[in-house]
């Protein structure tokens, strides 16, 4: 069977993950040593989804850097950009284009800093049964206080969302969606519009049957922050080996890393300590520096935030 294409949304400021992606694009962090973009383009690929696109805008580079052209993954990666960031709605409507060049008028989209394994087939199954303009994938709501939640009908279709806190009894959308061309080619293009908060709720008002539910028991790992990602890292590293210190990096045999993710072109000098970092690339570490639970990037000529500091030429914020 012939997959529809897939738009994977990379153009995000990313901006709960600072100060990380002061260097990359979200997409492109590293998780145990692998850019989440090139995690989920891999993922799809198995499943058959060759023909991917991916949207730009922050640290394009940083994401074009780790996909290329999709040929080493055995995929085609096309890519989408925009001026401005358009939104998790706007960012759809700009790529129909690419989306529908094949004569398809379905597609999958996928958040790109999310992880996980929902069942593909069965997600487009329940999208083509129930004849809904998007069909949503979720979970039961693993953190209603921390997340914002979908209300789903009885028989399967999605009524409403909630603002985290709202509802104890809700769904947690996973970042992962089978959607038809005609849910978003009705936007302006270039203009930034967002989904949950604009388009789909318009969506239902118009027919309540036009966004519908897929309920699974998938894993879902959020990217969120650097919290995230660390614990991310680490349980990844249990299953597939520990690639947490990248190959490039400079690491003064005295120094001590424990539970620590380093990038590229990182010097660490003897003595120093690090205990569950996040250290971006091009971080030199001091001789003797002690840091535990912050994420450090080079400071640059950057003004640091109310929750981060500058110390030795490098921008910290401690997690």
């Amino acid at each position: 069977m012939r997959r529809p294409p897939a738009l994977i949304l990379t153009a995000g400021l990313g901006t709960r993950l600072r100060p990380l992606t002061y260097v990359r694009a979200k997409a492109a962090v590293p998780v145990n040593g692998e850019p989440l973009a090139r995690r989920v383009a891999r993922w799809l690929g198995s499943r058959g989804f060759r023909d991917q696109i991916f949207n730009l805008h922050h640290h394009p580079a940083s994401v074009a850097a780790c996909l290329g052209d999709g040929s080493e993954l055995g995929v085609r990666i096309r890519y989408s950009w925009e001026q401005p960031v358009l939104g998790s709605a706007g960012g759809p409507r700009h790529a129909l284009p690419l989306l529908t060049d094949s004569g398809s008028e379905r597609f999958l989209i996928v958040n790109g800093d999310t992880l996980t394994n929902v069942d593909l087939d069965a997600l487009f199954d329940r999208h083509a049964s129930a004849g809904a303009l998007v069909t949503m994938a979720l979970i039961p709501n693993p953190a209603p206080d921390k997340y914002g939640g979908v209300l789903v009908s009885s028989d399967g279709y999605v009524t409403g969302f909630t603002r985290p806190g709202e509802a104890s009894e809700s769904f947690h959308f996973i970042g992962v969606q089978a959607a038809e061309a005609k849910a978003f080619e009705g936007l302006p293009d270039g203009v930034p519009h967002e989904t949950v908060k604009a388009l789909y709720p318009e969506l239902l008002r118009r027919d309540p049957r036009a966004v519908a539910a897929f309920v699974s028991d998938a894993e879902f790992r959020d990217i969120g922050t650097p919290a995230d990602l660390l614990a991310a890292s680490l349980t990844l590293a249990e299953s597939e080996g520990h690639h947490m210190v990248s190959r490039t990096a400079e690491i003064a045999p005295e120094a001590v890393l424990e539970r620590t993710a380093v990038w590229d072109d990182v010097t660490i000098e003897r003595g120093a300590r690090l205990t569950e970092c996040l250290v971006a690339d091009g971080v030199r570490i001091p001789r003797g520096a002690v840091f535990e639970r912050c994420a450090i990037v080079p400071a640059d000529a950057r003004q640091p935030a109310a929750d981060e500091r500058i110390e030795d030429g490098l921008l910290i914020r401690p997690f």
